[in-house]
């Protein structure tokens, strides 16, 4: 009974955490050896686990090796060097200590009383980021704006939507719900769907607006325009505007100066997405994709796609955070302190959906302080080469072609149909993104673009290196000759 484990105690978090340390860094040096997507069948892990939680304590060590045999095998790899699907999600040394830290002091901090210093650091490390993303004066805590992490960008969308929902509201009056008009791309993410679902914007009056390859998958200002006056002609209120910066089919970036502008000229809420792309807008080469942030009331990056901050951590920045206070505050009783009555702090419950936060600032402030801006710079520009290096090799092979032209670390590409029967094609390259995917030796993921199946290689894992690049691409290669060799 010495040994039982205690709810909390020093010594045993000590010994515990030390062989949980060594068992995730082991995996790490392992992590090449398992299948990069995960070959189990859907089910799998009913039949391997018992049917109810144990009555008696198991040993810590029976846990581990129950990982190591019936978890790992069911985990896809996303920190694996050969994982190139969706986006990034990146792990490092920084992220994960500083989320160690937050899960050992393990606050609760929804107002500034209830924890000043997970206030007080995500208000200056977000000031920090801000500044390393040369964002305008207007997004700093020093004047109306500020920032905030969320979970994830759809986390981020849906608290702007109804931000701007209830300022229209308050102009238009309630009744108006019906008539409220929201605009962006087909290509923006499919979280602007869900937010409007929950904020109750009529699905009809969620306008996606398509992107074709003439203009790379950006929105068109012209066809903005146009859609815009065809609403206002019959009544409608158009009031919310979502561009994005990097769109995750293809990495497209929308001209947000002229989308901002009409934005502007019909007195709504301009919203930037750059969950994905903003983590480059730290270099200075790719800072002028966001030009025209200026004219945005929201900007949002994922920290945790590319920018070596474990997930989660998405962040959001405002001009004017009343705006977000005045759709999401409560004030209960049981909350009420003498800090928050008196105005004099920033309580971040009302800027988000739940009550509850994370100590999120922790790693983030970590990952800026242990690796610094040039060497986030470099890390970035590393996987923009690799990802040149990666359109190199594709044409250098007359079977395949690039899509839509690379902007960042994502490739969109495709293997040529044979005699360029189109319909073929789609299932050439949907058999080709399942041998690849099968090997376990790299994973893919794909989109559509104007009706053609395209598969997606997107750079961005901490431990990718040239090598992996040149083997993902060996074997894309070799399962295209045999797919083509079947298809004559």
């Amino acid at each position: 009974m010495e040994n039982r484990l205690k709810p909390m105690d020093a010594e045993q978090l000590r010994e515990y955490g030390h062989k949980m340390v060594d068992f995730i860094a082991d995996y790490y040096k392992t992590i090449e050896n398992f299948p990069v997507l995960s070959q189990v069948e859907p089910g799998y892990l009913r039949n391997l686990l018992p049917d109810s939680a144990p009555n008696q304590p198991d040993s810590f060590q029976h846990v581990l090796d129950d990982i190591q045999a019936k978890i790992l095998p069911g985990v896809t790899h996303w920190q694996s060097p050969n994982y190139f699907a969706y986006h990034p999600s990146n792990s490092s040394v920084a992220g994960f200590v500083g989320e160690m830290l937050s899960a050992g002091l393990n606050i609760v901090g929804f107002s500034w009383i209830a924890s000043p210093a997970a206030t007080e650091l995500e208000m200056i490390v977000l000031d920090w980021l801000a500044k390393m993303l040369k964002l305008p004066e207007d997004f700093l805590s020093a004047g109306q704006g500020g920032g905030v992490i969320q979970g994830t960008a759809s986390e981020a969308v849906l608290v702007v939507l109804l931000a701007a929902r209830d300022k229209v509201l308050r102009r238009v009056g309630k009744d108006a719900l019906e008539k409220l008009v929201v605009y962006a791309s087909d290509q923006t993410h499919s979280s602007l769907q869900k937010a409007c679902q929950i904020a109750g914007i009529h699905p009809e009056n969620c306008r996606l607006l398509k992107a074709t390859s003439s203009t790379n998958y950006a929105l068109s200002p012209e066809f903005l325009s146009e859609t815009i006056s065809q609403d206002l002609t019959i009544g409608l209120i158009p009031f919310f505007l979502c561009a994005t910066v990097g769109t995750t089919s293809s990495t497209a970036v929308d001209p947000l100066l002229s989308l901002g502008k009409i934005a502007k000229s019909n007195g709504m809420w301009f919203h930037v997405d750059a969950a994905y792309a903003g983590s480059a807008c730290v270099c200075p080469e790719f800072r002028h994709y966001m030009d025209g942030v200026e004219v945005a009331d929201s900007f949002n990056m994922n920290a945790h796609k590319w920018f070596l901050t474990n997930f989660d951590c998405s962040a959001l920045w405002v001009k004017d955070r009343s705006a977000l206070v005045q759709a999401l505050s409560t004030n209960p009783e049981y909350l009420k302190n003498k800090a928050s009555q008196a105005n004099m702090v920033v309580d971040y419950k009302d800027w988000q959906v739940p009550l509850g936060r994370r100590f999120r600032s922790l790693k983030l402030w970590m990952v800026l302080r242990l690796y610094g801006l040039e060497n986030l710079q470099c890390y970035i520009r590393n996987h923009i080469k690799l990802a040149k290096h990666f359109e190199n090799l594709i044409a250098q092979d007359p079977r395949f072609e690039v899509v839509t032209p690379r902007i960042f670390s994502l490739v969109c590409f495709r293997l040529l149909p044979v005699r360029n029967n189109e319909s073929h094609g789609n299932k050439l390259n949907h058999q080709l993104l399942d041998a690849v995917n099968s090997t376990g030796s790299a994973f893919i993921s794909h989109t559509v673009l104007s009706g053609k199946y395209i598969l997606r290689f997107a750079v961005g894992a901490p431990l990718t290196e040239e090598k992996h690049v040149n083997a993902a691409w060996k074997v894309l290669q070799d399962k295209a000759t045999s797919l083509l060799a079947e298809s004559l």
